[in-house]
C-alpha cells in the first residue's frame, strides 16, 4: 500500500507586499480557530475595516526584512520543503509519496492531498509542524482535511499526528541545538524559553497548549540539566486588548535587564521553522527591548530548520504510524 505524508504548517504571503499580506491576513484572520470571536459580526467589521486597512503595510515592511534570508522567498516556505527534502530521503525505502501544505496560503492543503491521493495513495500521514497542540493550529488543520474529504468519493486511511511535544529526540534536537549555540556564545545567566502566545480565554475553554509548552519546557531544562533559576517559559506575539497565557516575551526580557541580568538567550521550542516571529520579532524587536532596558548580551538559538538530528527525529515520528 503507498502512502502519503503530507507536511503541514501555518503559512507564508506569496510575496513582502501589501496586497499579498492582505490576501493572507484575511484568510488567516477569518478562521474562527485563530480568533474565536465573541462576536462573529464584530469580529468581521473589525477585520475588514480596520485591520485589513491598517495592518498589511506594516506586516508587508516587516516580512521584507527577513524574505530572501533562507534563499529566494519565503523563510518559513523554503524551510519546511528543505525539511521536507531531507524527510523524503530518510524515508526512501518506504514506498512514500510526499507533500507540503500550508493552512493559509501556497502551496494550501487541499491541493497538497489533492497530489497524494491522484499518486494512488490510499493512506495518508499528517504531521503538522506544530509541536505543542493548540486548537488555533492543530485542530484548525484537521478542519481543512475533513472538509477536503468531504469532497472526495472515498476517503483514504489517515494518520494524524496530533503532537510531538514530550518526543525524546525533538527534545534531545532542542538540546543539542543550545549546546552547539552555547559552545559559540558561552553560557547566559538565562535562557528564554519562548512559546507563540494564545489568549488565557482559549487556555480556561480547555486548550491544552499551555500545559504542553509547559512540559517542553520542563523537559527540555532536564536535558540540559538546568536548575529552575537558570530558564524561564515566556509567551511572544502577543496582540488585541484581551489577556494572553504569561508571562510575556518582552516584558520578561525588559524586567530581566532592569535586574541587572546582562546576558540571555533565547529559543523558540514551538517554532518547527524559523520565520517572521524568530527572525523579526525575536531576534530584533526583542533584542532591541533587552539592550534598550539594560542588557548587555542577547543572542537568539535558530529553530531546529532542517538540522540533521530534527529531520531523524521528525522521521522517527513519522515511522510509527506508517
Amino acid at each position: 500500500m503507498k502512502t502519503g505524508i503530507l507536511l503541514t504548517n501555518l503559512g507564508t504571503p506569496d510575496a513582502p507586499t501589501k496586497p499579498a499580506l492582505k490576501r493572507y491576513l484575511k484568510q488567516f484572520l477569518s478562521d474562527s480557530r485563530v480568533i474565536q470571536p465573541r462576536s462573529k459580526f464584530l469580529w468581521w467589521l473589525i477585520l475588514n475595516v480596520v485591520i485589513l486597512n491598517t495592518r498589511p503595510a506594516k506586516s508587508a515592511q516587516a516580512y521584507a526584512k527577513v524574505w530572501n534570508i533562507f534563499g529566494k522567498g519565503s523563510p518559513l516556505l523554503n524551510i519546511t520543503l528543505m525539511q521536507a527534502k531531507g524527510i523524503e530521503k530518510i524515508l526512501s525505502n518506504n514506498n512514500i509519496e510526499l507533500e507540503v501544505g500550508m493552512r493559509y496560503g501556497c502551496p494550501c492543503i487541499n491541493s497538497a492531498l489533492t497530489k497524494l491521493r491522484g499518486r494512488g495513495c490510499e493512506k495518508i500521514v499528517v504531521l503538522p509542524l506544530y509541536p505543542q497542540h493548540s486548537d488555533s493550529t492543530t485542530t484548525s488543520t484537521m478542519d481543512v482535511i475533513n472538509e477536503t474529504f468531504k469532497g472526495w468519493d472515498s476517503s483514504p486511511e489517515l494518520e494524524f499526528i496530533d503532537n510531538y511535544y514530550a518526543n525524546e529526540d525533538y527534545i534531545q534536537s532542542l538540546a543539542n541545538s543550545v549546546i552547539e549555540h552555547q559552545k559559540l556564545h558561552g553560557k547566559p545567566e538565562k535562557l528564554m524559553m519562548s512559546f507563540h502566545g494564545i489568549p488565557k480565554r482559549f487556555v480556561d475553554n480547555g486548550d491544552v497548549y499551555y500545559e504542553h509548552c509547559l512540559e517542553t519546557s520542563v523537559l527540555l531544562a532536564k536535558k540540559l540539566e538546568l536548575q529552575d533559576g537558570d530558564y524561564q517559559l515566556c509567551f511572544q506575539s502577543i496582540f488585541g486588548p484581551e489577556e494572553w497565557i504569561k508571562p510575556e516575551t518582552k516584558g520578561s526580557l525588559e524586567s530581566l535587564a532592569k535586574e541587572g541580568v546582562r546576558h540571555v538567550q533565547v529559543i523558540c521550542p514551538g517554532f518547527s521553522s524559523d520565520c517572521l516571529e524568530t527572525l523579526e520579532e525575536i531576534d530584533e524587536e526583542n533584542r532591541e527591548y533587552f539592550i534598550q532596558a539594560g542588557g548587555k548580551q542577547f543572542s537568539y538559538i535558530p529553530a531546529l530548520n532542517d538540522r540533521n538530528d530534527h529531520l531523524e527525529a521528525l522521521s522517527n515520528i513519522i515511522i510509527q504510524r506508517l
